[in-house]
């Protein structure tokens, strides 16, 4: 199975860097440092799998692509 894709970027607002996993709705975390923000998003997509599949809810699998990558594919 492919892993999610991650998004992390510094935010100006927050004076920090935000990641996040756009196929699993809020899922994301902050960090100080990219690095930081990334274990602590491994710490909420747990989290996140963990609660949907208590609650029965379902899982979405991996689909999200950047479209740079999206792109590349149709070239």
């Amino acid at each position: 199975m492919k892993d999610y894709h991650i998004n992390i970027f510094y935010s100006e607002e927050d004076e920090g860097y935000i990641a996040d996993i756009p196929d699993l709705s809020y899922c994301s975390a902050f960090g100080q440092t990219p690095a930081e923000a990334l274990q602590e998003l491994e710490i909420a997509k747990q989290a996140w799998l963990e609660t949907a599949h208590q609650q029965g809810k379902p899982i979405p699998l991996p689909t999200y692509r950047p479209v740079i990558y999206q792109l590349q594919a149709a070239s």
